[in-house]
């Protein structure tokens, strides 16, 4: 008889926390939490609204939990202004006006996590790991702890169009090295009679930002500070490599002068005018959705390498980053909106899908599950035939490794791409730009605060 009672209270003691845990898996990221109604809010540069169209599926999928929940998708003009207001509100106790997420990158993770805005995701994500692809959550660990889970890891690559080089007779196979690509814009501009332009250039801050910070700086394993936080971008010669090759290109008149993101830069590369982008494949979602003239004549392939150094370009990673709000109610929902997002391979390919109907951003996804799909390996018309997938997954051999962000990184970005946008503008030659970044960010910065 008293056997029989203990089997029985073992029995109960097995099966209590399953039916307490209702029908949600617990296991591989996921929570059985049932969650207050409300907004959870989300912040993003770019076109996070697309993003929207994914969340609220899943919201109709899982309302058992979700009841009363509802998202909102803000776009954010750039990660600065966000962290900024961030920081406003809470220094004004106003957490109300707090988003639930932000989408930052490294340099807006150290900034916020310094601040102690950001919940830390190292127990959640350190036993999810390793479904994810290596280095997913590098650059949102601060000091050994993760402040971000991943949402992007994006390579640099080189997007050209085909039927310009093919009606130049000029080898897109030379442009895998950077002396190479040089040669092919000068092929281009003396056989076009100075019609096609190897690229772009910004007048604004974009330049420093996918030119400089994101493109050719890490590529030349250049330098802002060394590792004790000490100005050295003046005489660091991965600096002065990847800024003077910019200034080759510049100097001679290869790159069209347009702003970044606007009709004229899409009006120009219909025209022909523009043959290739050196930038992050997050410009992919731009040229699908606003280039129709040459819709089809687009490949792309690994990003250029310096002589000596053979490193592709360095990936750039976005975050999800939930805001700490003491306590943030919708902590775990982040959570298993991510993993589904990142482990679903009907829902996201089904998105995916959408996206490519109205022509909607997407971008790779980071777990090794949806990555093996063949759905991932597909052609896309708008390449051509190529895979474009399968491309920017090919963008992540053999890359460089990003410049380390320093808590002072904001700063020094706005200085540095004020003296580059006064180069652009015909103020000051190259060697002044850096000089003066130089001694600028000695008297503003002296050292910066290292990681």
């Amino acid at each position: 008889m008293k056997k029989g009672v203990i089997a029985l209270l073992l029995l109960a003691m097995i099966l209590l926390p399953v039916m307490a845990g209702g029908s949600k898996n617990t296991s591989s990221g996921k929570s059985a939490d049932v969650f207050p109604a409300g907004n959870l809010t989300i912040w993003g540069t770019g076109q996070p609204q697309f993003r929207k169209i994914y969340y609220d599926e899943y919201l109709e999928r899982n309302r058992d939990i979700v009841p009363g929940v509802n998202i909102l998708i803000e776009q954010i003009k750039t990660m600065a202004d966000g962290q900024q207001k961030i920081k406003m509100f809470a220094l004004s106790g106003d957490k109300a006006s707090m988003p639930e997420v932000i989408m930052l990158d490294t340099v807006g993770i150290i900034e916020l996590a310094s601040a102690g805005l950001l919940v830390d995701q190292t127990d959640y994500f350190t036993p999810l790991a390793n479904e994810f692809i290596d280095g997913a959550v590098s650059d949102a660990t601060i000091k050994g702890r993760i402040y971000g889970i991943p949402d992007s890891v994006r390579p640099q690559v080189l997007f050209y169009n085909a039927e310009i080089f093919k009606k130049y007779n000029v080898d897109p196979a030379m442009m895998a090295t950077f002396d190479g690509y040089l040669e092919a814009g000068r092929l281009l501009k003396q056989r076009s009679n100075g019609q096609v332009f190897l690229s772009y250039v910004d007048p604004g801050s974009y330049t420093w930002r996918y030119w400089g910070r994101r493109g050719l700086m890490p590529q030349a394993q250049a330098r802002i500070w060394d590792n004790q936080g000490n100005v050295i971008i003046g005489s660091d010669p991965g600096a002065k490599l990847a800024l003077g090759f910019f200034d080759k290109l510049y100097s001679e008149g290869l790159l069209y002068k347009t702003t970044m993101m606007q009709p004229p830069i899409y009006e120009a590369t219909d025209e022909g005018k523009i043959a290739t982008f050196y930038i992050g494949a997050f410009w992919d979602e731009f040229l699908r959705k606003n280039l129709t003239a040459t819709a089809g004549k687009w490949q792309v392939m690994n990003a250029p390498t310096f002589a000596g150094i053979g490193k592709r370009g360095a990936p750039v990673s976005i975050s999800y980053c939930i805001i700490d709000k003491s306590p943030n109610k919708y902590t775990k929902l982040v959570q298993n909106i991510w993993y589904d997002f990142e482990t679903n391979i009907k829902a996201r390919n089904g998105w995916v899908d959408e996206m490519e109907k109205i022509n909607g951003p997407y971008n790779n996804p980071v777990s090794k599950v949806l990555l093996a799909d063949p759905f991932w390996q597909a052609a896309s018309t708008f390449y051509g035939g190529q895979s474009f997938r399968k491309a920017e997954g090919d963008g992540l051999n053999n890359p460089s490794v990003n410049m380390p962000v320093t808590a002072s990184d904001a700063e020094a970005d706005a200085v540095i791409s004020a003296e580059i946008e006064k180069y652009v503008a015909g103020e000051q030659t190259m060697d002044q730009a850096i000089a003066n970044m130089d001694r600028e960010l000695k008297l503003r910065i002296k050292k910066a605060v290292m990681p």
